[in-house]
């Protein structure tokens, strides 16, 4: 593969969280094996982060990208979830316990001008009353699922929902 080092740790973690991801977007798992081949881009990082009803979403208010899940780039030498983790806590000064499986990996750009990025999105069921501290040019808020966030990519409302949905009901299917 062409690259080394710690490199080598982040394109394989990502690769392995990529494959065991609840849901795959754009074709996302044969993208990343065919870009490990070449120069990598940055990968992204971001967590759902759920209140124990599923009723709510934490969201962070980026400059140009409105309402999105807190996440970012993943530091060379750092896996994606370990990215995950320290965006959360940056972006929400919460900590994050992430759930074994990531909820989903994409492949998109954030602007035209630049070459697509893989995304892993994690999931963390986060206390709601947990004060949260936001960056002062980002701040973030609980949002409720039910209402339209507006979002820069517009189908990450329907998928999160969806996942939200589904891990709701797991959860109370196995509370009886």
């Amino acid at each position: 593969m062409a690259y080394e080092g710690s490199q080598q740790r982040t394109c394989g973690a990502a690769i392995a969280d990529a494959r065991v991801a609840v849901t795959e977007y754009d074709e996302a798992v044969s993208w990343l094996e065919l870009a490990v081949k070449g120069a990598m881009d940055p990968i992204a990082a971001e967590v759902w982060a759920f209140e124990e009803t599923f009723q709510y979403v934490l969201l962070v208010k980026h400059r140009w990208r409105g309402w999105v899940p807190p996440g970012g780039t993943v530091e060379p030498g750092e896996t994606p979830r370990e990215a995950a983790v320290r965006e959360f806590r940056e972006e929400t000064g919460l900590k994050a316990d992430l759930l074994e499986l990531p909820a989903a990996v994409t492949v998109r750009s954030y602007r035209s001008d630049w070459t697509p990025t893989l995304g892993l999105s994690y999931v963390a069921v986060v206390d709601r009353a947990a004060p949260i501290v936001g960056e002062p040019h980002q701040p973030a808020a609980w949002m409720p699922l039910a209402q339209d966030w507006g979002g820069f990519f517009p189908e990450d409302g329907p998928r999160i929902r969806n996942y939200a949905r589904q891990l709701g009901s797991r959860r109370a299917g196995s509370a009886t």
